[in-house]
C-alpha cells in the first residue's frame, strides 16, 4: 500500500528543496563566475574552492547530522540554519577589491587576496547551508517519507538543481554580472530570499516523530564509518560508492560549464538556450522518480547513466546551436534521473531512525570526495587550455570540450561495476 503524503508535506518539500537548491546554484555555479570574472582566477583557484567547499559541506553534515539525530530535532537546524545560510549569502557583497584594498592595502596582490577571502566566507556559508540542507532537510525527508513514496518524492526533490538553474539564470539574465553592481544585486536577492524561507518554515514545516538517539554524538558521529556498519549495510555503501563515481562525473565538468558556453562558445545568450533544456529535464526528472518506485533501481539507473553519456558525446564533438541544446537536454536529463534514482535507492537502504547520522556519510559520497576528484580531474584536463587577453590587460583561461571527454569516461566506469550488479531490493 502507498503511503499518501498530505500537501503540507508537498508544498514544504517544494519550497525548502527548491530555495535550498537556489543558493546551491549560486555557490556551485556562480562563485566560479563571480571569482573568474571579478578577480581573474585561475583553473587551480576554482579546483581549490570546490575542494575546499566539498570538506566543509562533508565535515559540517556529518557533525550536525549526528547532532540532529542526538537531540531528535529537524526543524530548527532546518529553519535557523536557512535564515544564517541567506545572511551569508548576503555578506559576499561586501567582497569587492576597493573594500578589501582598503583593509588591507600592504597586499601584495589584491585579486588573490579576494580569492582568498571568498573561499574561506565559502565554506562559512557552506557550514550553514549544510547544517540547514543537507543535515537537516535531507534527514526531514528521509523521516517523512517511505519505501512506497520515496521515489516520487525524492523525483521532486532531483529535478530542483535544473530548476533552480533556471531560476537563476531567467531571473539575472539582464543583470550585468561583469562588474560589482550586478554582483550585489545577485547575492542581496539570493540571501534576502533564503532568509524568508527560513522564517516560513517556522510556520510550515512538521517535526516528524522521531526518539532522540540514545548514543551520543560521538558515537553517532562515527557510527557510519565503523566496519562493523559497513559490514551490516553492505549494499547501502556500495550505492554510496556509485554514487561517488557519478558524482565525480559531474563535478569534472560542472565549475566550468557557464564559462564554457558563454566564453568558450561564444553563446552569450546561453540562458535562452539553457532554458528549455532546463525545463524539459525537469519534467523528465519529476517523472522518472516515479519509475523507480515501478521498475527499481538496475533500470532506472542504466537508462539516466546513458542518458548522460550521451549528452557528453554530443557536447564534447559538437559546437552548434542546435547540437549544444541537444546534448545539454540529454546530460542534464541523465544528472537530475540519476540524482533521484541514488537519492532514492540510499533513503530506502537508510537504516530507520538513523538519517541524521547517515546524511553526514551520504555528503561524504555525493560532496566531499568528487568535490575533491572531480575538479582536481578538470583542472589538469585544463592544464593547457587557451589564454585570452581581457580588456584591462588581464588573461583568463578558455574552457576546451575536453573536460566532457574526462567525464565520459568518469561515468563508463559505472556500467560494469554497478549497474550489472545492483537494484533495487532484489532487483
Amino acid at each position: 500500500m502507498k503511503t499518501k503524503l498530505s500537501g503540507r508535506f508537498w508544498l514544504a518539500l517544494t519550497l525548502f528543496s527548491l530555495i535550498g537548491q537556489v543558493a546551491w546554484v549560486v555557490e556551485n555555479m556562480y562563485f566560479n563566475v563571480f571569482i573568474y570574472n571579478m578577480f581573474r582566477a585561475t583553473p587551480s583557484d576554482i579546483s581549490a574552492m570546490v575542494a575546499a567547499s566539498a570538506v566543509a559541506a562533508a565535515v559540517t553534515t556529518v557533525l550536525m547530522g549526528a547532532l540532529s539525530d542526538r537531540l531528535g530535532r529537524r526543524k530548527a537546524f532546518i529553519c535557523g540554519g536557512y535564515i544564517l545560510w541567506g545572511i551569508t549569502i548576503f555578506a559576499f557583497t561586501f567582497l569587492r577589491e576597493d573594500i578589501v584594498g582598503g583593509l588591507f592595502p600592504m597586499a601584495a596582490s589584491v585579486s588573490a587576496l579576494c580569492v582568498t577571502l571568498t573561499i574561506i566566507l565559502d565554506c562559512v556559508m557552506t557550514f550553514f547551508g549544510s547544517t540547514a540542507n543537507d543535515a537537516a532537510f535531507n534527514a526531514w525527508l528521509t523521516d517523512s517519507t517511505d519505501a512506497s513514496n520515496r521515489g516520487a518524492a525524492e523525483g521532486i526533490n532531483a529535478m530542483m538543481p535544473l530548476v533552480a538553474i533556471l531560476a537563476v539564470f531567467g531571473g539575472f539574465m539582464f543583470v550585468d554580472l561583469s562588474g560589482e553592481a550586478g554582483w550585489q544585486t545577485v547575492f542581496t536577492v539570493i540571501g534576502g530570499v533564503v532568509i524568508l524561507v527560513g522564517v516560513l518554515g517556522i510556520f510550515l514545516i512538521r517535526e516528524p516523530e522521531i526518539r532522540p538517539s540514545e548514543t551520543g554524538c560521538l558515537g553517532n558521529i562515527i557510527y557510519g564509518f565503523r566496519p562493523s556498519t559497513v559490514r551490516a549495510n553492505a549494499r547501502l555503501y556500495l550505492y554510496l560508492a556509485a554514487f561517488a563515481v557519478f558524482n565525480i562525473s559531474i563535478q569534472i565538468f560542472m565549475p566550468y560549464l557557464i564559462i564554457y558556453y558563454e566564453k568558450s562558445l561564444g553563446m552569450a545568450d546561453y540562458v535562452l538556450i539553457m532554458a528549455p533544456a532546463v525545463i524539459l529535464a525537469s519534467v523528465f526528472t519529476a517523472l522518472w522518480g516515479k519509475m523507480y518506485d515501478r521498475r527499481g533501481f538496475r533500470f532506472s539507473a542504466a537508462v539516466a547513466v546513458l542518458c548522460l553519456m550521451a549528452g557528453y558525446v554530443l557536447l564534447y564533438l559538437t559546437r552548434g546551436r542546435l547540437p549544444v541544446f541537444l546534448g545539454s537536454l540529454l546530460m542534464m536529463c541523465g544528472y537530475l534521473a540519476g540524482m533521484a534514482v541514488f537519492g532514492a535507492v540510499i533513503r530506502d537502504h537508510t537504516p530507520v531512525g538513523m538519517a541524521g547520522r547517515f546524511q553526514g556519510l551520504r555528503i561524504v559520497f555525493q560532496v566531499l570526495i568528487p568535490g575533491f576528484v572531480g575538479p582536481a580531474i578538470g583542472a589538469w584536463v585544463l592544464r593547457n587550455a587557451e589564454y585570452i587577453t581581457n580588456s584591462d590587460g588581464t588573461t583568463s583561461f578558455l574552457p576546451n570540450a575536453n573536460i566532457f571527454l574526462a567525464a565520459l569516461v568518469a561515468a563508463a566506469v559505472l556500467m560494469p561495476l554497478f549497474i550489472r550488479r545492483s537494484g533495487k531490493t532484489s532487483q
